[in-house]
């Protein structure tokens, strides 16, 4: 379920999603709240679920990592078992960079980053390993549209 937000809580909500280094007290005149209270806030967001975590975005590209790639897998085999030990297999790959279940002909939509083709090639027969029976693969050429925040309020 979700949680209850107001007005205010939305307003923090768009605050952090632009600038999730703010410093509380900018937070606070941002919102128009005391530093106390908009700590109390961001405090309840976060043990509500709401706010899952703030990251900084390092770009791929700057790091190394030049090949980005959204990989479509369907399974060999349906059922927990199998679902949850490929699951397994994925978190533990450091370049799968998300990783989500879909409906449709796939089964898992995966965003990976890697260094090289080559270095995408054995990523892709790792995912057969893991009981992948199929895997489309797409390259990403360039970014139309950056992640954006979830519009709240």
């Amino acid at each position: 379920m979700a949680a209850a937000i107001d007005e205010i809580d939305c307003a923090l909500l768009a605050e952090l999603q632009m600038a999730g280094d703010a410093p509380n007290v900018e937070l606070a005149r941002r919102v128009g709240l005391s530093p106390a209270a908009t700590l109390r806030r961001v405090q309840r967001l976060r043990g509500d679920g709401v706010i899952e975590g703030i990251r900084a975005v390092v770009s791929a590209e700057h790091v190394g990592l030049a090949v980005e790639a959204f990989v479509l897998v369907t399974l060999a085999a349906h059922g927990a078992r199998s679902e949850a030990a490929f699951a397994r297999h994925v978190a533990d790959m450091p370049n799968v960079l998300r990783a989500d279940s879909v409906a449709g002909d796939e089964d898992a939509l995966l965003h990976v980053a890697v260094a090289t083709p080559a270095e995408l090639h054995r990523l892709l027969l790792a995912l057969k390993r893991a009981g992948a029976s199929h895997v489309r693969t797409i390259l990403r050429l360039q970014t139309i549209k950056p992640p954006s925040a979830v519009p709240v309020g």
